[in-house]
């Protein structure tokens, strides 16, 4: 079975470490976008003159500080296992606040891995 590894940094200084890391244990891509959470648009004030319905970039408009959001696919348990380990080891426990959160999604197909499914 593969598994998709979604993992939010709080602070984008932390990516090059851990996207080191996870290449090194065996990971062969990652997918990076920049994204921010509700409660950090929240400390940082919402404005009052965006529409009801607006367009992203009159909510990002003006200085924001941004989170990473990192996907990947692994297709063994042993890599997912040790992506997690590697992970809390360079930003630590991810209950803290403002560590990062990971969560892994079951994939039951992919491709693009080099994996062959059968069908």
């Amino acid at each position: 079975m593969s598994y998709m590894v979604v993992l939010i940094v709080d602070d984008p200084d932390d990516c090059p470490p851990i996207l080191e890391a996870w290449e090194a244990a065996g990971v062969t891509g990652v997918t990076i976008l920049e994204s921010s959470g509700l409660g950090r648009l929240k400390r940082t004030g919402l404005r009052d003159d965006i529409p009801l319905m607006p367009s992203l970039r009159e909510i990002f408009q003006g200085k924001e500080v941004h989170h990473r959001t990192l996907l990947t696919v692994v297709d063994h348990e042993q890599v997912l296992d040790k992506l997690v380990a590697i992970t809390q080891e360079i930003l630590g426990d991810l209950n803290r606040p403002h560590s990062g959160f990971l969560f892994v999604v079951p994939v039951l197909r992919a491709y693009g891995l080099g994996v062959k499914h059968d069908e």
